[in-house]
């Protein structure tokens, strides 16, 4: 194998362009959802509430899911995510008005409430669709044998979006307010459906066009559950992340048991993702194909660790070390798992299992929000975290015993076939 080139996939044009509407995107959302928290735990002063949340995105996130990795194997796939971004657009302008006091003066708490929760509703039918559609066209626009290469710096650029939009969003609330931050996001939004215009479309790869949705859902499904690398991955990522979910009551810890405003939540809330975003950085120069299972496994029981130290710290600067590392382990992990659903994937399959892909581990980010808020209600805060953390560290001894085949993957041999094939 000839010695990997880090800039690999970024010597691609599309693919800057790509990454460009992708950090733009994160960016404002990660702003929205952290400000939605914010706005909503003043409004009510309910752990409980913010849990709701992730619930009212999660509901329509999975309901709509394998619909939505049908129609993404069916369709052209920047159209279809030029759709979704423009509808997104005017949730993140309806989420503006609605905490707007001009706009919503004489309206009551609870209305201005259950509108928000309807918007995120909406936003979660959204977003059914937009994981496959991003997951198919990044293997439209990056040849296979970049596959791993392209997965960091796509994964690396989320995390440094998420840094900053987080950063940004806690301290906006403080500069500009709730209303104008969202406004931001709005505008952050609008340019990422700019930029996505510069993409060219892309060919269709599957030949199966016009199949009936059940039959379509019945082989996606069939397929994921007889493979049992991403079948493990999938589910191992899905429970950490479910269990783990401490950063949903971050706003509880920032301001009941650490005490440290709008501005140390906002650290609170970038510490994962620098973490995340730095490990992935040095993953460009040290691929993490060799062993890949083995180092899956040690990165999620890290992660599982760092959750426990984060719920048992009273201290600022502990428990930002605690998510800092959080955000290391748990970008191992990412980089990991794209990596095998990239290289295990058809190419006509990849809506339908990145759609199987959002059930189990991207809605289970507002899925674990919810059981963070509901397990802190009945528990107590501390107690919920810790008890999360300990589940975590549970997934990862049952799945290293009972999953052999994923703790012996090991996705050197897979790039070099990709790379033998391209040359």
């Amino acid at each position: 194998m000839q010695k990997q080139d880090p800039f690999a996939s970024l010597r691609i044009k599309e693919f800057n362009i790509f990454l460009l509407v992708r950090f733009a995107l994160v960016f404002g959302w990660s702003m929205q959802f952290l400000i939605l928290e914010y706005e909503i735990y003043e409004i009510t002063n309910s752990k409980l509430a913010i849990g709701i949340i992730g619930l009212m995105e999660v509901i329509p996130a999975v309901s709509m899911a394998l619909f939505a990795g049908h129609v993404v194997d069916q369709k052209e796939k920047r159209n279809l995510l030029v759709v979704c971004i423009a509808l997104f657009s005017l949730i993140s302008l309806g989420l503006y008005f609605l905490t707007s006091d001009y706009y919503t003066e004489g309206w009551s708490y609870n209305s201005i409430l259950y509108s928000i929760y309807a918007l995120v509703f909406f936003g979660g039918l959204l977003r059914s669709f937009f994981g496959p559609t991003i997951f198919s066209l990044v293997a439209l626009i990056v040849p296979k044998k970049l596959y791993t290469n392209a997965a960091t710096w796509n994964s690396s650029t989320w995390q440094l979006a998420k840094i900053l939009g987080v950063s940004f969003g806690g301290f906006s609330i403080g500069l500009f307010g709730v209303d104008s931050s969202l406004l931001i996001v709005f505008s952050l939004v609008a340019l990422s459906l700019v930029l996505l215009l510069f993409i060219k479309k892309k060919p269709i790869l599957n030949k199966k066009i016009g199949e009936p949705i059940f039959e379509s859902l019945k082989e996606g499904i069939q397929f994921v559950k007889n493979s049992k690398v991403i079948l493990g991955a999938l589910t191992l990522d899905m429970i950490s992340v479910l269990f783990g979910g401490a950063v949903a009551l971050l706003p509880v810890f920032a301001k009941d048991i650490l005490k440290v405003g709008p501005e140390g939540f906002g650290f609170l809330s970038a510490a994962p993702a620098v973490g995340a975003f730095l490990t992935m950085l040095i993953t460009a120069y040290i691929p993490v194909s060799k062993n890949a299972g083995k180092k899956l496994l040690v990165a999620i029981f890290g992660f599982g660790i760092c959750i426990l130290v984060f719920g048992l710290s009273t201290s600022f600067w502990i428990s930002l070390i605690a998510l800092f590392f959080s955000g290391v382990t748990d970008g191992i992990s990412m980089v990991i798992r794209q990596t095998i659903l990239q290289l295990k994937t058809p190419d006509h399959m990849r809506g339908r299992v990145a759609s199987v892909n959002s059930i189990f581990v991207g809605s289970s980010n507002e899925l674990g929000a919810f059981e963070s808020g509901l397990t802190a209600k009945l528990m107590g805060t501390v107690t919920a975290v810790v008890f999360g953390g300990t589940m975590t560290l549970l997934t990862v001894i049952t799945t290293a015993i009972k999953n052999p085949t994923l703790r012996r993957l090991d996705l050197t041999k897979d790039m070099q076939e990709q790379e033998e094939k391209t040359n």
